[in-house]
């Protein structure tokens, strides 16, 4: 059941239950107008309703407005003291979360409604005095859930449709609602129409902008960045991750309804730990890009401060940040050199450590997290607790077959090259024991030098001479990647498949 509907039965029970105060706590007073102006309707009664634009009119029926001289306290009070079973909504309001003047008259109004069985409805995102909240009933009106975002955005479509080029199907129009999560009936369609009118059309590759439009409605958080991700960005390897991403993505997309019915939340990220320069940081554009959502690094050792409740202030703001702007992909890299400052007896990196993941385990923002570390032994332990992340992966050096793909894909790119399917073995070979980071610097020396000397010959000597001359990571930290895979064989997932040595 949505929350509108929800809402609606609420309302009318009090209504027909005469309560003499109904708090309506919402920032979107259209919305609330048309839930009211329905549930006249159904239960036959006039509801009078204020706003200082347009003075008292009714919702029941259409006429002309009555002009009450902007203070419709003393018109209420004249139809409570006179009438039975009035029923009034104020929609313009001034603030009611003190002992003021205006509080104390709207009170009496309260005690007048109460005695003769009339209800002031009071719509106002704004907390209500203590002392006038305890005579009435409070009710929360929430954005749009998914059903009514769809059913907005169809509206929407089939408006603009003979006007505009929108190739938006029933695969879209879902997409689109996911992504608008968290905002107003007022803000969809302003969205909406500004990518309509900016793009002269709706494309399945305008979804992501949506949510880029949503980032610009909240303060700059100073370490979070937008990062920019290449509509065709190759990621070669990974296939164990690739594979297990593919499975999630439609589980992080479905309807919070359904999600519910299993008892289930949206996948909430991967930590990938592993060998430096293999793919970790590539995986958050990956996954930015097969989703369809924008990418935030978030630079968590920016949060820190020497002044006293600042670094937990900003935590606060970039986690606000974080939920108003889903659904989205966050990238955190290398996050044991921010989060290890919590050992060693210091109470703010404990304090911001634990905020971060109380976040990460209790959030119901749709934020997918992408952590990567190189340094697993300088993490918490209690990041490693069930819940905080989806999964943990262990990204290895590259097997053949992805050396090959990696090959082909930076030979293409830097040499305008291919070798032949004969030729790549020996490549492959020769790259043993390298990371991708590896075998990128090597493809690009020999790109440097047909640079400066077009008549640089490319080949798979060429080349091969370049890996010989290199010494990979392999053969620097040899410890370092025993105790690597040591520890990934026993508390992660291999991001690919494993290669024999």
């Amino acid at each position: 059941m949505s929350n509108f509907v929800q809402t609606q039965r609420e309302i009318k029970t009090y209504l027909l239950a005469r309560v003499p105060l109904i708090v309506f706590d919402t920032a979107e007073r259209g919305r609330a107008e048309k839930l009211l102006r329905r549930t006249a309707q159904e239960i036959s009664a006039d509801i009078s309703y204020y706003t200082d634009a347009r003075q008292v009119t009714s919702l029941s029926r259409t006429g002309a407005s009555r002009d009450v001289d902007r203070d419709p306290l003393p018109f209420i009070q004249n139809e409570f003291k006179h009438k039975k079973g009035v029923i009034f909504a104020l929609g313009d309001c001034r603030r009611l979360g003190d002992d003021t003047a205006y509080a104390r008259e709207v009170l009496n109004l309260v005690y007048l409604a109460q005695e003769s069985s009339c209800t002031l409805i009071l719509i106002s995102p704004d907390p209500v005095w203590e002392r006038l909240a305890q005579f009435g009933m409070l009710v929360r009106l929430d954005h749009p859930n998914t059903e009514e975002r769809r059913a907005q955005i169809e509206a929407f479509v089939s408006a603009y449709r003979s006007r505009y080029p929108i190739r938006w199907g029933e695969s879209e129009i879902l997409r689109a609602a996911a992504l608008l999560q968290g905002f107003s009936e007022t803000q969809i369609d302003n969205i909406l129409s500004s990518v309509l009118i900016e793009h002269g059309g709706l494309e399945r590759k305008d979804l992501t902008e949506l949510v880029n439009q949503k980032s610009r409605l909240y303060a700059v958080v100073p370490s979070i960045q937008t990062v920019q991700v290449p509509a065709d960005l190759p990621v070669a390897g990974l296939e164990r991750l690739k594979a297990w991403l593919r499975a999630k993505q439609r589980i992080f997309f479905s309807p919070s309804e359904q999600l519910s019915r299993y008892d289930l939340q949206p996948p909430r990220g991967i930590l990938l730990v592993g060998v430096p320069g293999c793919g970790k940081s590539l995986s958050a554009r990956m996954v930015a890009r097969e989703w369809e959502l924008p990418l935030f690094r978030f630079d968590l050792g920016t949060v820190y401060d020497k002044y006293v409740g600042e670094s937990e202030k900003k935590m606060k703001e970039a986690l606000a940040f974080l939920d108003n702007v889903s659904p989205c992909v966050v990238w955190i890299d290398e996050i044991e050199k921010a989060l290890s400052v919590s050992d060693g007896g210091n109470d703010v990196g404990r304090r911001v450590l634990g905020q971060f993941l109380f976040w990460l385990q209790e959030s119901a923002s749709r934020v997918f997290l992408v952590a990567t570390a190189n340094d697993v032994q300088a993490l918490p332990s209690e990041l490693f607790r069930k819940g905080r992340f989806s999964e943990i992966f262990f990204v290895d050096l590259p097997n053949e077959a992805e050396r090959e793909a990696a090959l082909r894909q930076y030979c293409a790119r830097a040499l305008h090259w291919e070798p032949q399917a004969g030729e790549a073995g020996r490549l492959v070979e020769a790259s043993r024991g390298f990371t991708y980071a590896d075998i990128e610097y090597a493809v690009k020396s020999l790109a440097e030098e047909l640079l400066l000397a077009p008549q640089t010959e490319v080949s798979v000597p060429a080349l091969t001479a370049r890996f010989s001359q290199m010494i990979p990571y392999s053969k620097t930290y040899p410890e370092t990647l025993k105790q690597l895979r040591a520890w990934g064989a026993e508390r992660a997932v291999n991001a690919s498949e494993i290669e024999e040595e």
